[in-house]
């Protein structure tokens, strides 16, 4: 396995299924950036504890669906000779709750709208944004070949 994904719920909503689910997403995902071997961490929350999280890293003191912390920032890497090391790419935070509103709002499955916010987070872990035109587009490019490939279009 390229990816290694540690799973927090904190909701005990998500279900095997799910992990399974969401497993394939990233790990597809990772296939196709090429990250090698690396580790992520997923964490499902409730609508409160992302409002939370939102409000103290973001200024936004509102809930969110999404929300990454990236381990690896700039463009250093470390590199020890001899060594094999598992890049740790960061946190995924993902509130099921606005996830499932989400997916009613848009007309499509509880699983695309999942997937799509498990792409975006990767995505941002791997240090791609959205805050210019040229960056979404370069984002959400990505973002949409990653979808299309699992056949998750909405």
């Amino acid at each position: 396995m390229i990816l290694h994904i540690d799973f927090l719920d904190e909701t005990d909503k998500l279900t095997d299924k799910d992990k399974e689910f969401i497993s394939t997403v990233l790990e597809k995902a990772a296939v196709i950036e090429n990250t090698g071997a690396a580790e992520v961490s997923v964490t499902f929350v409730t609508r409160e504890r992302i409002q939370e999280i939102n409000s103290e890293y973001r200024g936004k003191d509102k809930p969110t669906d999404v929300i990454s912390f990236a381990m690896e920032e700039g463009d250093e890497e470390l590199h020890i000779k001899g060594a094999d090391l598992q890049r740790m790419l960061g946190d995924i935070i993902i509130c099921h709750d606005v996830a499932k509103d989400q997916a009613e709002d848009y007309g499509h499955s509880i699983d695309r709208e999942l997937g799509f916010l498990a792409v975006h987070g990767f995505l941002h872990l791997l240090g791609y944004d959205h805050m210019t035109d040229e960056e979404e587009k370069i984002m959400f490019s990505r973002q949409e070949e990653i979808l299309s490939s699992l056949k998750l279009e909405r």
